[in-house]
């Protein structure tokens, strides 16, 4: 395994972010970890004092992004992996939520991961390497019941990623697309904004309720390994799902979507294009 990377993580201080920060200082390397509130990383930057840098930022704040990348890079001489990982729910249904509520939603899902996409590459370019890690959602192929929003700021990231390694490709760096699956990250609780529910949609909340049943997810840590054994990798994959279950279920919606194209292949056909 190779040691001393550098990375940089935002949502570093809780759920799968926190997670990722333990995993690389546990292998030997340094770390700035960023996120909104960073006291709760005060135990790792006591057991790490000189590979852990906390570095509060909003990633919805452009210039705020710009100036904090500035100074991850600063603190270590470089950046060599670098996690997207800051988000949150948005929660509710597509007719329920406010306009408010949508554009701070994709502020950070979605528009934070590009403010800091664009303020890393010139250091990677300039170094010749490096790997962008886009945390998405294995629900980022297809919008679902109350977590719709949710799921179109994924699905954006996830375009804008597959173009943003296109671009990046011939300057040595990487993007992986990883789409992790139901871990508990506190997401449905801290990490969530939830719409004023209409009664109109009240059994189908019940079905969902019903559904998802009270099972939080395995621990963020057992991810970990997987994301380390992916940034040793040479030739990384552009996307990565991030859960045998999740595995699953990713591949029957891809299979549900193929089969519904075909069977209405005859209708696609009749138009020319």
């Amino acid at each position: 395994m190779t040691t001393g990377r550098v990375w940089f993580i935002t949502g570093a201080s809780r759920g799968l972010g926190r997670a990722f920060a333990e995993a690389a200082l546990g292998a030997g390397d340094r770390v700035v970890g960023a996120a909104r509130d960073v006291d709760p990383l005060a135990d790792l930057a006591e057991k790490y004092p000189d590979a852990l840098v906390r570095l509060p930022l909003d990633v919805a704040d452009r210039a705020a992004v710009r100036e904090g990348v500035d100074r991850a890079a600063a603190a270590f001489g470089r950046l060599d992996v670098v996690v997207n990982n800051a988000g949150g729910l948005l929660l509710g249904m597509v007719e329920e939520a406010t306009e408010e509520q949508i554009r701070a939603h994709l502020d950070v899902n979605l528009f934070g991961a590009i403010w800091v996409a664009q303020a890393v590459v010139p250091y990677l370019r300039a170094q010749g390497s490096g790997h962008i890690l886009q945390v998405t959602s294995m629900g980022a192929g297809g919008g679902f019941p109350s977590v719709g929003l949710y799921a179109a700021g994924k699905a954006a990231l996830d375009s804008v990623s597959q173009a943003l390694a296109m671009e990046v490709e011939p300057f040595g760096v990487k993007v992986t697309i990883v789409q992790p699956g139901g871990y508990d990250t506190g997401l449905f609780t801290v990490g969530t904004t939830t719409t004023e529910a209409r009664p109109e949609y009240e059994p189908l909340r019940a079905k969902l309720a019903e559904m998802w049943g009270d099972d939080a997810g395995p621990d963020p840590r057992t991810a970990a390994p997987v994301v380390m054994e992916l940034v040793d990798l040479p030739d990384p994959p552009l996307r990565l799902i991030v859960g045998g279950a999740s595995y699953d279920i990713v591949q029957q919606m891809d299979q549900a979507r193929t089969a519904e194209y075909q069977a209405w292949e005859h209708l696609s056909r009749k138009a020319p294009g």
